[in-house]
Order: structure tokens, then C-alpha cells, then sequence
């Protein structure tokens, strides 16, 4: 079997792919650091403990494993932090990534699969996301993916190096087989925060801005079912390892939800009450991002099955109950 370099692989949705490719027949390497994943979310392939920044621990694992493509999850991705301490960002993703970039091409390992975001569009309401969406990002998390992109791009020309990028939003929900799920320290996501406000696990959930201009004051957002999102990421190794060209492809729904009707939708499929209480806006928050997946669904065969936000929550809320307190432990 075929071997993938996933970096993030202990993370929330690096060990979901790291779980498909599995199952497509591929053999996942988990490369993280573990500074905001978890060991016992690398259940299907070996694990390699290292950190994007240090050279010569890449140079060793692609010569041990030599793999045939990496699959790029591992990146700072706070917006608020990336705000008030860009320095970090610009090292942590851009730093690193070159870094990734320049071992793979010594490496000869040539196809490369990069998670980017939604995030490099910036604030632009009314509009359907798709690959041909300027990009104008509002913070410098978003700023430091679309600056991979350009990277990839590079090196595509000077090296031959073919990436698939695929730009999404909100990834929610979780393994429907509970065996992984979503928990991140400090847990940022609204549907994980939401969940432990239900569960009681924290007092309230914080909507941050109630004064956008939406129909309820809520920020808007597309959510697609991890699921969904690591299933297109294992199409894009497949496409690369057919020869096919680079191509970035947006993943999304095509529709959004508000942070109200997130919650509205969760406290029916809980059948329990959401604590909320208003606070300011975050800053570098946009006020509605949705991307449609019209070129993912046409080229790659893409469809998102799971990403109901009924199904998102109920997945999440099943994996959350049993699994969250050993993950805190």
C-alpha cells in the first residue's frame, strides 16, 4: 500500500482523513507535534512525533516512509490570535509549510494535498464562494493560507510539484463509528463549545456580535461534515496520482447557517436547551462566508452526504458524550 504523509494527522480532521485513506487502501503516516492534537487519535497508521520547523526530522521520515504524497493538515488557526500576534502565524504556517515543501521536493515526493480555507476571501457578502472568487483576506490566518497557495504554485513551476488545495469553512460533526472525533484545547468551534454548554461542561455558550447585518444579527457559515471534507481530500491524492494538473477546489453546501439557527438546530436534536449569553464581535470575523462545490462535484466526482446540519450535530453530540471526558483526562 501506498504511503501518505498526513501532517496534523493527531488532529481533528487529519485523523478523520487519516481514517479514509485507510480505508481507500492507503497506509496514513501521522507527522504532528502534538501541540494541539492527541496520540490516541492516531489509530490507523504509524505515528512519527516531530515538528514542520525542524528540517532535518522531515528529511528523516520521508526517507524512512517515502511516501507518495503529503496531505497538509498541520496549521495555527485561531483568526483572533492570528490578529493581535501575526509574527507567530507567519512562521507557524508559512515558516513551517516551506519547510515541508522543500523536504518533499528533495524527497521527490511530488503530489501534494493542501487544506486551505475559505478564510483567504475575506468579507464578501452575497456572493457564492467558488474558485474564482477574489481573494482578500481579513486576518492574518487567512493571509498566511492564501500565501501557501502562491507557495505551491512556485514550486509547481520550478519543481514539477502538483497540488490539489481545497478551500472550506466550518468543518463539523465527527466519526459516525465514534471511534474519533472533535475536541481541541481550548476548544474554539461552535458546535463542540455548544455541546459542552448543553452538557453543562461550561456555563454558557458566548455569541460573539448579535449586530451583523443578517436576518437574526448572526454571523453566517458554511458547514460541511468532516466526513464529507476527508473523503474529497483522499479524491484529491487519487487525482494527483492519475497525473491529473494542480486545481484548487472549493468544499461547501452551497447555503449557510447562522450562529442562532446553529443553535436553534442543536437544541432540537439534543432535545435540550442551549445557555447563550451576547458578547462584542470578534475582530477579523466576516459577516457571511459560503462556498459552493460546483467544480469538486464535476471534476471530482465530489458529494457531500453527511452535511446536514442535523447529521453534523447528531454525530457530534453521540462521539462527544462518550469520548470528550477521556480527552480532557
Amino acid at each position: 500500500m501506498a504511503n501518505i504523509l498526513v501532517t496534523g494527522g493527531a488532529g481533528y480532521i487529519g485523523s478523520h482523513a487519516c481514517k479514509a485513506l485507510a480505508q481507500a487502501g492507503f497506509t496514513p503516516i501521522t507527522f504532528d507535534n502534538l501541540e494541539t492534537g492527541w496520540r490516541d487519535s492516531v489509530k490507523f497508521g504509524p505515528f512519527e512525533q516531530g515538528d514542520l520547523l525542524d528540517r532535518a526530522r522531515l528529511d528523516e521520515v520521508f526517507a524512512k516512509w517515502q511516501p507518495v504524497a503529503v496531505m497538509h493538515f498541520a496549521a495555527l488557526s485561531l483568526v483572533g490570535e492570528s490578529m493581535s500576534n501575526p509574527g507567530k502565524y507567519w512562521r507557524g504556517n508559512v515558516g513551517a509549510t516551506l519547510n515541508l515543501v522543500e523536504a518533499a521536493v528533495a524527497a521527490g515526493c511530488l503530489d501534494f494535498v493542501f487544506s486551505s480555507t475559505c478564510a483567504t476571501y475575506g468579507d464578501q457578502d452575497g456572493v457564492v464562494l467558488d474558485e474564482d472568487t477574489p481573494q482578500a483576506p481579513l486576518n492574518s490566518y487567512g493571509a498566511t493560507k492564501r500565501a501557501i497557495e502562491d507557495m505551491l504554485e512556485n514550486f509547481g513551476a520550478s519543481h514539477g510539484l502538483r497540488a490539489v488545495i481545497f478551500r472550506y469553512f466550518n468543518v463539523a460533526g465527527a466519526d459516525p463509528d465514534g471511534e474519533i472525533g472533535e475536541f481541541h484545547q481550548p476548544e474554539t468551534h461552535l458546535i463542540p463549545l455548544m455541546l459542552d454548554a448543553i452538557d453543562g461542561k461550561r456555563d454558557a455558550l458566548t455569541i460573539y456580535g448579535t449586530d451583523y447585518d443578517t436576518p437574526d444579527g448572526t454571523c453566517i457559515r458554511d458547514y460541511v461534515h468532516v466526513m464529507d471534507l476527508v473523503d474529497a481530500h483522499v479524491l484529491g491524492v487519487k487525482w494527483l496520482q492519475d497525473g491529473k494538473e494542480s486545481r484548487v477546489f472549493c468544499l461547501g453546501t452551497g447555503s449557510g447557517f447562522s450562529v442562532r439557527e446553529v443553535i436553534r438546530q442543536s437544541g432540537k436534536v439534543t432535545n435540550r436547551e442551549v445557555p447563550v449569553v451576547e458578547g462584542p464581535r470578534r475582530a477579523g470575523d466576516a459577516v457571511k462566508l459560503v462556498s459552493g462545490s460546483g467544480r469538486a462535484e464535476a471534476e471530482l466526482g465530489w458529494t457531500p452526504h453527511r452535511s446536514t446540519m442535523e447529521t453534523m450535530v447528531a454525530d457530534a453530540w453521540r462521539w462527544h458524550q462518550n469520548n470528550v471526558a477521556h480527552y480532557k483526562a
